[in-house]
């Protein structure tokens, strides 16, 4: 039998340092994220490994798969601190990240939320949690800015339940209104992906955001769409980020490429992110997304938040204010703004691109973050 673990500590004489690490890996989760996220926190634990650890003591990642579950991702939480990790990293989905943050904090556990947007990612303040991710006021108001600059201002949303679509409506509604912009909200529940584009048709929208799941409804809403002449000339977009995934294409094909998004990207990588790029690209077989990319950041963090501040977990939940690390995307710092409840990076990059109608597998940037 092994002995238990120290609380807020490595045990003692361990040869490595485990870190627990968060993704949604199966359904219902969005398993390509996943995917994505778990290659770029693996990558960056072998390149710290590489380069001789942590003080002489390797990385080692303990996975657990959220599913997209908040309570699966809370009791893998307790499991994980039970086992010792000296810190939490990774999770895509909005809601379970919310799940993760909450039980770390309650537990002592520092946690660097990789992925996850919705702005109250803690609902009390905590000097244990950190994220890279940009929050989601500040990328869905840089979508609707884009939007009007299109041109448009009659919008339509078609909008499945649940606290981060909703508060993408909201954060839409509010940021446009003031300008001259209007904002229908369609129920994906009860409407039919016909019955969508009929409505669209009726309410002479111009363009028609996507606030719903994937790949279903947001398949047939598309198709649905795209197969009706009288919507010839209407915008569909995804703030969300779907068309980012090779899958998106897969599903769709043509019918899903101008269809613009959010993505959490510079203009020009850093030299360590076109490395990054790189290698992702040859462990996963295809274009790394900005997830893999935020995984790899994410570990490049805690590593230099161990080594200025060691293995405990007290005092580790104290480097955040002091960390200036480069990353694949730029130099991370992280603030606390007014208002905010955890450690943000504040300058994380947003794009608004599209996938290229000429070629799918070619994205283009429409618009960028100040």
């Amino acid at each position: 039998m092994s002995a238990p673990s120290l609380p807020g500590s490595v045990r003692a004489g361990a040869s490595s340092i485990p870190i627990g690490a968060l993704a949604p890996l199966t359904r219902p989760g969005w398993v390509e994220a996943g995917r994505h996220l778990l290659a770029g926190l693996e990558l960056a634990v072998r390149d710290v490994n590489a380069a001789g650890g942590i003080a002489g003591r390797s990385l080692r990642l303990v996975v657990r798969d959220t599913a997209a579950d908040p309570q699966r991702a809370a009791a893998a939480v307790e499991e994980l601190a039970d086992q010792g990790v000296v810190a939490l990293a990774g999770e895509y989905h909005s809601v379970v990240a919310r799940a993760v943050a909450a039980r770390a904090d309650a537990l002592g556990v520092p946690f660097l939320c990789s992925s996850a947007v919705l702005d109250l990612l803690a609902d009390v303040p905590s000097e244990r949690i950190a994220r890279l991710a940009a929050p989601q006021s500040r990328g869905w108001r840089l979508y609707a800015d884009f939007l009007l600059g299109a041109g448009h201002r009659h919008i339509a949303v078609a909008a499945d339940p649940g606290v981060y679509w909703a508060s993408g409506v909201r954060i839409l509604r509010e940021h446009l209104a003031p300008r001259g912009g209007t904002l229908v909200e369609l129920d994906a529940r009860v409407l039919a992906p016909a019955a969508v584009r009929d409505a669209l048709v009726e309410q002479r929208a111009t363009a028609l955001l996507l606030l719903v799941g994937f790949p279903e409804p947001a398949v047939s809403i598309v198709r649905s769409v795209r197969g009706d002449p009288r919507l010839a000339g209407l915008c569909m977009g995804a703030p969300a980020g779907q068309p980012e995934f090779a899958e998106w294409t897969e599903l769709l094909g043509d019918d899903g490429a101008a269809i613009p998004f959010l993505r959490y990207l510079p203009e020009r990588l850093t030299p360590l992110g076109v490395r990054v790029d790189a290698e992702l690209r040859e462990q996963l077989g295809e274009a790394p997304s900005f997830v893999g990319l935020e995984g790899y950041d994410t570990i490049t963090v805690l590593a230099d938040a161990l080594r200025s501040h060691g293995v405990d977990r007290a005092r580790l939940a104290e480097a955040w204010p002091c960390i200036a690390v480069e990353g694949t995307r730029g130099t991370i710092r992280f603030s606390r703004a007014p208002g905010a409840n955890v450690w943000q990076w504040a300058s994380a990059p947003i794009q608004v691109a599209d996938r290229d109608p000429a070629e799918a597998g070619r994205f283009r940037v429409l618009h960028v973050s100040a």
